[in-house]
């Protein structure tokens, strides 16, 4: 059982997919640390994350021990992160990874998978797709509050300025740019407690495998 969560900094899809992989007894992959992953690797060696070959290097021997780093969550390594995202050959190095995770998870029983192209490319015959959005302003203000509990504070300005870079360059890359899958199940979390999304989201959930059990045919879980 796979269930594929995608959408764009700061909707919440991150929160919303560990709790669903909580409630569901289900193993959970963040895929955007693969990618702060290998952003941090061509940082550390003093590279430039824009320099494709050396960020496909750095992503063609990442190991999953090394997605534990606390440094992975600094904003240095974030918008280099989205930087490395938007490299073909990273994304190509990275596919196995998460394939293998979301058709073998460690516990057996599911996966849930969040990132920007998890129902379009690396999943697309996920048992149910998600795509979380929200407002900017309202991304803008979970992303600020999420910065200040890290003790990293910015500027409303700095932080809907980057904001919007990582969207324009997440939607407009050449390879698997940010967009809902076929079939995806819209969740705009502008306005929703955690709460309140995890509950729509179980609902969505229930309703589609209810769906697949009485054997409706369902175009989306073809690949």
């Amino acid at each position: 059982m796979i269930i594929a969560v995608d959408g764009p900094v700061a909707a919440g899809k991150g929160t919303l997919a560990r709790r669903l992989a909580a409630a569901l007894g289900y193993d959970y992959l963040d895929t955007g640390l693969l990618y702060r992953g290998v952003a941090f690797r061509v940082l550390a060696a003093g590279g430039d994350p824009g320099d494709g070959p050396a960020a496909a290097a750095a992503a063609a021997t990442l190991t999953a021990d090394e997605l534990g780093r606390p440094e992975l969550r600094g904003e240095r390594v974030g918008e280099a992160a989205s930087q490395v995202a938007a490299q073909p050959a990273v994304r190509a190095a990275l596919l196995a990874f998460q394939r293998g995770f979301a058709c073998r998870p460690p516990g057996g029983r599911g996966a849930v998978l969040d990132g920007r192209d998890i129902g379009t490319v690396v999943c697309p015959g996920a048992a149910v797709k998600l795509f979380v959005t929200a407002s900017e302003e309202a991304r803008v203000q979970r992303r600020h509050r999420e910065l200040l509990a890290r003790g990293q504070p910015a500027p409303l300005s700095e932080v809907r300025a980057d904001l919007r870079r990582r969207d324009q360059r997440d939607s407009q890359r050449a390879i698997a740019p940010l967009a809902p899958a076929a079939g995806a199940h819209l969740l705009d979390t502008t306005g929703m407690s955690i709460e309140a999304a995890f509950a729509a989201a179980m609902e969505i959930i229930s309703a589609q495998l209810l769906t697949d059990e009485r054997g409706s045919p369902d175009p989306s879980r073809r690949s």
